[in-house]
């Protein structure tokens, strides 16, 4: 048990050294049983991976219908459940706000995020399983159980 806790510590530094900053992240959902992938800007903290973007989009309404996802990122895949977890300004949302609006602050208020659109929103994408190669090392990581 010893053991599995290190490699999951040590699997979760390199998360976190990898997408712990803005990072470019392939996103795939579903639609008519067919898949979607697009990049976003992520952010990775804690299980999950955060991304702003707006409630009206394709990939916000094939969430609405269909949460479970898939993210992919340089020598990182997993599945996991994406959740809009609402508006930038709410009040639940200002710690992660203030994270994301710091990863993202090279490009964040250049026009292409508008807070003051109702719309737009926060994506969190909570992992529940992936494989992470770092080195040499493969991680198969469990985020339900936090085993690697």
């Amino acid at each position: 048990m010893e053991t599995q806790m290190i490699r999951w510590n040590e699997a979760i530094g390199v998360l976190s050294g990898r997408f712990g900053r803005d990072s470019l992240i392939s996103l795939a959902t579903m639609e008519s049983n067919r898949p979607c992938v697009r990049i976003v800007d992520g952010y990775y903290e804690q299980g999950a991976f955060y991304v702003v973007t707006h409630a009206l989009s394709n990939k916000m309404r094939q969430i609405a219908e269909n949460p479970e996802v898939a993210v992919c990122g340089e020598w990182f895949s997993a599945h996991g459940v994406g959740e809009n977890i609402g508006h930038p300004r709410d009040e639940r949302n200002a710690a992660v706000m203030a994270k994301l609006r710091e990863a993202f602050a090279a490009w964040y208020d250049n026009g292409h995020t508008d807070e003051s659109d109702p719309n737009t929103c926060i994506l969190r994408i909570r992992l529940t399983d992936g494989i992470l190669l770092n080195h040499g090392t493969k991680y198969e990581l469990d985020f339900i159980h936090l085993t690697a």
